[in-house]
């Protein structure tokens, strides 16, 4: 040990020596500890934001960008090609000229319908047994053609007998034209092919499962048959869609999101990213409507073509894609739920107080939404402004306070940038009372999509994934304006054939009345 010198014995100069080489050791001990100190804080960043994302991981399940079919994917290819080929046909068959000449087609032969079946027996006459020029008419026999009808769980079959009656003076035959159907020359009514429609996109059963269905209920309809319905009646129900769409982009107010379908690749045996596009109302507006848009990729001019002209308020995430809409007019409205999203993120992951601090404030928040949820758009600003907006500046601040002492790069740093960044399309909604906080109402509707790609597996193709936006755009509606979607289905089916165009607007979800 070595011993310290007696500083009584030192000169004036040796003191002055000591003092400075101590100080200069203090100095030196200092910059090595501030050093440590460094190196230490920019280790604790990297351990944090590794532990952030390997939290991440292991809450998201990431799905493979492509796969390659296997022998019942492949089977499921043929339901997605028969249906495109039957629409394809069906809108061909409606732009024909009517001077056209038709082109003879061999009568398929169908199998009869079981006979075990019950039947229900629909008798059509004339609505007077008098001819024309006055005399009586006699009845000289019938015509008889069935259809497969279909009762949830219960087949059964209606007997269409249209009886033919003869003027014995003029020789004048009468008989009462059959009802118009969706599927003239088939044999389906609008209950099985509204059941049908359900059970695909609704229930997520694909046409092959509902084919073994139908099997062990006593009728076997072939999966291609099923496929060629389906095809006929999203050709028919498009206008529907059309009308629809255009309806929505009257109002001033409306969410959008996006979420991937795997989609075959053309010519390949393996899937690509798809994306699926939902556009609906706020839950403040009359109308209650969503309508899906399919489309071969993510890039934002599919929601630019969608949206058109229409120069209203946008609540949707932080999507690059929406970015040229709000250059060319549209309003950005931010979602809070994807901010707080971050910060609930980063709390799972390392137990962040910062990111706890901000959960409970935006959570202050969310306790205002739910007073006014009831509340007249008015009554909603008004109390917006008195109680959510201190909130939402004291917030604001407080996230600029933090952000002074966090790291740039730590992933408390990126939390907090998300919501800096967006602060003022965040908090647009004080200002609006017809305006949610939040996105989380589209991304509620979209949620059918997520929970049916496990059975769909993919979309066949383009038309089929358009196919399936019209039809499941019309289910969603049904449910939104409190209706059972299969009575509304088989209604809009039975009336489609002979409802004027000019009053297709009665059979949207949100006019639709049910008639006897």
């Amino acid at each position: 040990m070595k011993t310290p010198p007696d500083l009584s014995q030192l000169t004036p100069d040796q003191l002055r020596h000591l003092a400075a080489t101590l100080m200069s050791q203090v100095e030196q001990q200092e910059q090595a500890l501030a050093q440590s100190q460094k190196t230490l804080r920019h280790t604790e960043q990297v351990n944090q934001k590794l532990s952030y994302e390997l939290a991440l991981l292991k809450r998201h399940a990431f799905g493979k960008r492509s796969e390659q079919l296997n022998v019942l994917q492949i089977s499921l290819l043929d339901e997605v090609v028969d249906a495109d080929i039957a629409a394809i046909e069906t809108e061909l068959e409606d732009l024909k000229l009517a001077s056209a000449t038709p082109t003879p087609k061999k009568a398929p032969k169908r199998a009869p319908l079981p006979p075990e079946l019950p039947r229900t027996e629909i008798h059509h006459d004339p609505e007077n047994d008098l001819c024309a020029c006055g005399c009586q008419l006699r009845r000289i026999g019938e015509e008889i053609s069935e259809k497969l009808d279909y009762t949830p769980g219960v087949f059964h079959v209606e007997r269409h007998i249209r009886g033919k009656w003869v003027c014995d003076q003029c020789e004048t035959l009468t008989q009462a034209p059959m009802p118009a159907q969706i599927i003239d020359k088939g044999i389906p009514t609008a209950g099985l092919l509204a059941q049908v429609l359900i059970a695909k996109y609704a229930d997520h059963l694909p046409l092959y499962r509902q084919e073994q269905i139908f099997a062990r209920a006593g009728v076997a309809i072939p999966r291609s048959t099923l496929a060629e319905w389906v095809g006929v009646c999203g050709v028919r129900l498009q206008p529907l869609i059309d009308a629809l769409r255009d309806l929505l982009l009257s109002e001033p107010v409306l969410h959008a999101d996006e979420t991937p379908v795997p989609m075959l690749a053309p010519g390949k045996k393996k899937t690509h990213r798809a994306y699926l596009w939902a556009y609906a109302t706020t839950p403040y507006a009359g109308l209650k409507a969503v309508v899906y848009d399919f489309s071969e990729s993510r890039g934002g001019q599919h929601a630019r073509d969608f949206l058109g002209d229409w120069r209203g308020k946008l609540i949707c995430d932080d999507y690059s894609g929406y970015k040229q809409s709000f250059a060319n007019g549209v309003t950005e409205i931010g979602c809070m739920a994807h901010a707080r999203r971050k910060f609930v993120d980063l709390h799972v992951a390392g137990k962040s107080q910062i990111a706890k601090q901000a959960i409970e404030l935006i959570g202050q928040l969310y306790q205002v939404e739910r007073e006014a949820q009831t509340l007249t758009a008015e009554e909603r600003q008004r109390l917006r402004e008195t109680r959510a907006r201190p909130i939402a500046d004291a917030l604001h601040r407080w996230m600029l306070a933090h952000r002074e002492k966090v790291p740039n790069g730590s992933a408390t740093a990126k939390a907090l940038d998300y919501s800096l960044k967006r602060w003022v399309a965040l908090t647009r909604y004080l200002d609006d009372g017809g305006l949610t906080i939040d996105n989380n109402r589209v991304e509620n509707l979209i949620r059918p999509w997520t929970l049916g790609r496990s059975n769909w597996l993919f979309a066949g193709s383009l038309r089929s994934g358009q196919r399936a936006a019209t039809i499941m755009s019309l289910i969603q509606c049904a449910k939104l304006n409190g209706h059972e979607p299969y009575a509304y289905l088989k209604d809009v089916l039975e009336r489609l054939p002979t409802h004027k165009a000019s009053q297709l607007s009665e059979l949207l979800p949100h006019n639709w009345q049910h008639t006897d």
